[in-house]
């Protein structure tokens, strides 16, 4: 069993929420952009998942950890994200997959978790309000005026490089045989992986990999990944992507949807409080039919700055915002929720399959 010591949330606008501490002792308080995540499970993806890096996770589901931790759950071996609230963290977990419960996870990994807070009004505080940054830690290390510098003084997301923090550092190859598929790293998922070498190998590459780096694997289709935070300050993926369009078959997702977008013109938005869960409708506009998706940005592409020939393809009908994109003549299209679907359904699943289509109508045009 983990301890458990009284603890306080500050967000950098200085409302406070209590609740009970749950972790390793910590020399500073946890900071970061406070959001909230609507997913009824999935909390393990969701700490594994390096499109969290910069981000305090509260879960807005009461019951967190009631069927522990696995092995095979986890979509990297990091913990990117900052630290979790939970309204009511399970110490026992009951399932037979469980391998350890969450709290000792947490220590395992390092990861400060704030217990027993009110998710409800900290959800509705950050609705009203959008996501911002915040602090969190045990009140026998710091005190209430502490945590409030350490709130008022993180960044959050907004013009930070976190994409540097979680790609590979060196290239690796998974799966073996049909379509030779570069993929790069901004912040990939095992799940993903697990997608993509159902159609081949798949060479991974570090976000910074250059245009002629990617090209002199003479791929069959790129990939572009899942990644955290601001798009607009990874220029140097921008770059590549700009020359890599056109050249190549192109399938990207979430932040690699964003990136794509950057690199033909487009402008991004900030939204409010982001979209973090595995329940948000999409409407695909080719076919008017709706999918239940997986999501985490805080980023959007703002539809009104795409170029003519760039068709809008899905779009979000919980706020309209622009959820994927194609671009015909240059055999590229993108989306922003994640179709691999962990945690989450399985509806947009069939996207990989497109990008098998639009790959083999390529070559054989070629």
């Amino acid at each position: 069993m983990s301890s458990r010591r009284q603890g306080l949330l500050v967000l950098a606008d200085g409302t406070k929420f209590e609740g009970e501490y749950i972790g390793v002792d910590i020399d500073a308080p946890i900071s970061g952009e406070v959001v909230f995540h609507t997913a009824m499970s999935g909390y393990q993806e969701v700490l594994t998942d390096p499109s969290y890096a910069g981000q305090i996770v509260s879960f807005t589901y009461p019951h967190i950890g009631n069927y522990g931790i696995s092995g095979d759950a986890a979509e990297s071996n990091m913990t990117a994200v900052r630290g979790m609230i939970a309204r009511d963290v399970s110490e026992q977990p009951s399932n037979w997959t469980s391998e350890q419960s969450l709290p000792d996870f947490l220590s395992e990994k390092r990861l400060g978790c704030l217990n027993g807070v009110d998710t409800r009004k900290l959800t509705k505080r950050i609705r009203d309000t959008g996501a911002m940054p915040g602090a969190f830690g045990p009140l026998d290390a710091f005190d209430e005026e502490t945590l409030t510098a350490a709130a008022k003084a993180e960044p959050g997301t907004d013009g930070v490089d976190l994409v540097a923090k979680v790609t590979t550092k060196e290239p690796y190859t998974v799966g073996a045989g049909g379509k030779n598929i570069v993929a790069l790293d901004f912040g990939i998922k095992q799940s993903i992986l697990d997608q993509l070498t159902e159609l081949g190998t798949v060479t991974v590459l570090p976000a910074s990999s250059t245009a002629a780096e990617v090209m002199a694997l003479s791929p069959d289709g790129v990939f572009l990944s899942n990644g955290p935070g601001d798009p607009r300050v990874v220029t140097y993926a921008v770059e590549a992507v700009r020359e890599l369009v056109g050249q190549v078959p192109i399938f990207g997702i979430c932040l690699g949807h964003q990136l794509l977008s950057l690199a033909i013109g487009a402008d991004i938005i900030k939204l409010g409080f982001g979209h973090h869960g595995a329940n948000h409708p999409v409407m695909n506009m080719s076919n008017s039919e709706v999918e239940i998706t997986s999501q985490n940005h805080n980023f959007a592409v703002d539809p009104a700055s795409l170029a003519d020939g760039v068709e809008v393809t899905h779009v979000n009908l919980n706020d309209q915002v622009c959820q994927g994109i194609a671009i015909p003549d240059k055999h590229a299209f993108s989306v922003q929720h994640h179709p691999e679907a962990n945690p989450g359904p399985n509806d947009s699943t069939y996207l990989f399959a497109d990008f098998k289509e639009l790959m083999e109508n390529y070559a054989q045009k070629k």
